[in-house]
């Protein structure tokens, strides 16, 4: 019998609802395929459990990814500069990869296994990014060593072909996270009928708006000016989770400011930087204009056109990376917050002027058919295990 590890190997669950359809489906279809689902923590698996069908998670097999006691008190102090308990739980669990014989993950690190694998071990790799952003980190060149990618639409297929990855490796399936939301949901945090802006920055210290302009910018809506709207801000969950962010990317750190006591204190302003709302679509389908930088989350916005806008506050831009900003062509793109807050009165306006542009954007990012998309991976999982036996 063919067996998948399906990894769930991060600190926060923001990745789980892109992969956890797609491991019940391969079990519920493919009865002759064995699934693992291989998890890093107690709340990890309490979002798999809420995503997948009980009838589903009984035709599972569950592995917690346990940590020692030492390599605890390691990753205690290291995760504070890198993804210490990440790679500890990969290095010190290769038994679950050598059994596999394909593994699926929403994340790189997974590669880390390759090099202590003899080659009769070794499984076959395959990643479903966690989101259908256009940052470069999206298209990153460990892609060439994956032996597939499950995307959202043509969109991601051009970034990787135009990046040296064969198209023979790239397969199509849709967007599964959406099939764990009730799309047609326009949930009302606020009851007070005043249009609602999101606040959705990024993490990483040189793309993300929050570090020059973030603070200013809620303080501003907890003003009286800012008062006739809400805003909900809900950053990047990983935003939060450290006091000092590296981008090994762009070789920056940078100390990240807090979130103001005015914003805290103001009834127009919801903050959440760490609750399950962060995951599941509730803010992206409740607002009525979004404000960001670099996060996907932008498209599971722009899945209904809406108002949107940019705060771009590099000091040093990227043309190279400008090529692939796509979503950049939503909306406005301010550089500072007193560019941006003169745009926001004139909202409705500015999702009129975007609106086809909005949908053409969807369009090349989702391809959505009447198949779900984690049917669609499963299948596409089966083929390629019938191949590679």
């Amino acid at each position: 019998m063919a067996r998948v590890l399906f990894l769930f190997n991060h600190d926060a669950p923001h990745q789980v609802a892109h992969l956890a359809g797609i491991a019940a489906a391969t079990a519920r279809l493919h009865p002759d395929i064995e699934c693992v689902v291989a998890y890093a923590t107690q709340k990890i698996r309490a979002q798999l459990e809420d995503l997948i069908a009980l009838d589903d998670a009984r035709r599972l097999r569950w592995v917690e990814l346990e940590l020692p006691l030492w390599a605890r008190a390691v990753s205690r102090v290291a995760d504070k500069l890198l993804p210490a308990s990440r790679l500890l739980r990969l290095r010190l669990n290769l038994k679950l990869f050598a059994e596999a014989d394909l593994v699926m993950s929403t994340e790189r690190t997974c590669l880390r296994t390759k090099k202590h694998l003899s080659p009769q071990d070794t499984p076959l790799y395959a990643k479903v990014p966690h989101g259908a952003g256009d940052r470069s980190v999206a298209y990153h060149p460990d892609y060439k060593i994956f032996d597939r990618a499950f995307v959202a639409g043509r969109k991601v297929v051009d970034q990787l072909v135009a990046h040296g990855v064969p198209e023979e490796k790239v397969v199509v399936i849709g967007y599964p996270k959406f099939e764990t939301v009730d799309m047609t949901a326009k949930p009302d945090f606020f009851g007070n009928g005043r249009p609602t802006f999101l606040y959705n920055p990024h993490f990483d210290p040189h793309l993300s708006s929050w570090y020059d302009a973030g603070p200013e910018l809620l303080k501003w809506f907890a003003s009286e000016a800012g008062q006739k709207f809400n805003l909900i801000f809900a950053p990047h969950v990983m935003l939060f989770r450290k006091q000092t962010h590296i981008s090994p990317e762009y070789r920056q750190a940078r100390k990240r400011p807090d979130v103001p006591e005015e914003a805290l204190r103001a009834g127009n302003i919801l903050v959440d930087v760490e609750g399950p709302r962060l995951f599941d679509m509730s803010y992206t389908l409740s607002a009525d204009a979004y404000i960001g930088d670099v996060s996907s989350q932008v498209y599971e916005f722009l899945v209904r056109p809406r108002p949107t806008y940019f705060l771009d506050c590099r000091d040093d831009a990227r043309a190279e990376d400008d090529d692939w900003h796509h979503f950049w062509k939503a909306g406005p793109v301010a550089r500072s917050l007193e560019d941006l807050v003169p745009l926001l009165k004139d909202h409705e306006a500015v999702g009129r002027r975007y609106a086809d542009a909005q949908q053409e954007l969807v369009d090349y990012t989702f391809d959505l058919t009447d198949t779900p998309a984690s049917e669609r991976a499963a299948d596409a999982i089966a083929q390629l295990l019938g191949q590679a036996e």
